[in-house]
């Protein structure tokens, strides 16, 4: 594959540092809202975002999760905090996402540190999914080796038998993590490669809580 051939223009859609104002979750929820109703297909989830973590030794890893919550106070998603991801931001809070909505040529990359939220944010989650995803992060202890796909499907067979028409108690190692961000970056994709790249930095204190408006070079 010749890689130096794939190569894609961009519209000349530029960002404007006075339309965009200072509030970047009003931001992310405007983006967000037009990538969902743009979006190409129900085959495309416009939520997902790339979650980097890392431990304290510096080793860094990054998968794909996805965004299920936006508030004042920062965005949540939800997993198993057994996971590789769980254990390294059990040690090192501060994590960074990235979304990527190609056919709008934007990015989003958000900086912040993560927090568990509460036990009833989680449960109210965990139960507003379908009772089959339920199930399945019951008996998935992710990021664990498992024998084969069979042991998996077993124990999941078992636990339907255990609950029957009950309901699914929200597991111990399973929630959400709120990331209280203070770095923004608005990412939108210009003709010859000469991209806008906007970046609102938190600079809170006693007296204030305010956002820096900066411009970076492509």
């Amino acid at each position: 594959m010749d890689f130096q051939a794939l190569r894609k223009e961009y519209e000349d859609q530029g960002l404007n540092l006075e339309d965009l104002g200072i509030d970047p979750i009003r931001i992310l929820r405007d983006w967000m809202e037009e990538a969902t109703k743009k979006s190409p297909g129900r085959w495309f989830e416009p939520n997902a975002m790339s979650l980097a973590t890392s431990d304290l030794k510096g080793k860094v890893t990054v998968r794909l999760v996805l965004l299920k919550g936006i508030c004042e106070e920062g965005i949540q998603f939800f997993t198993n905090y057994d996971s590789a991801k769980g254990k390294q931001l059990a040690e090192n809070p501060r994590a960074a996402v990235a979304l990527h909505w190609p056919y709008l040529g934007r990015q989003i990359r958000i900086e912040g540190v993560a927090e568990k939220t509460s036990r009833q944010v989680s449960d109210e989650y965990f139960h507003s999914r379908p009772v089959g995803a339920q199930l399945s992060a019951s008996v998935s202890k992710q990021s664990s080796v498992v024998p084969s796909r069979q042991a998996l499907e077993q124990e999941k067979q078992v636990l339907i038998s255990e609950v029957g028409d009950g309901e699914v108690a929200l597991p111990d190692d399973w929630g959400g993590y709120l990331i209280r961000p203070d770095r923004f970056e608005f990412w939108q994709g210009r003709s010859d490669r000469l991209h806008d790249r906007v970046v609102l930095l938190r600079n809170k204190s006693e007296e204030s809580d305010e956002w820096e408006v900066v411009r970076l070079a492509p």
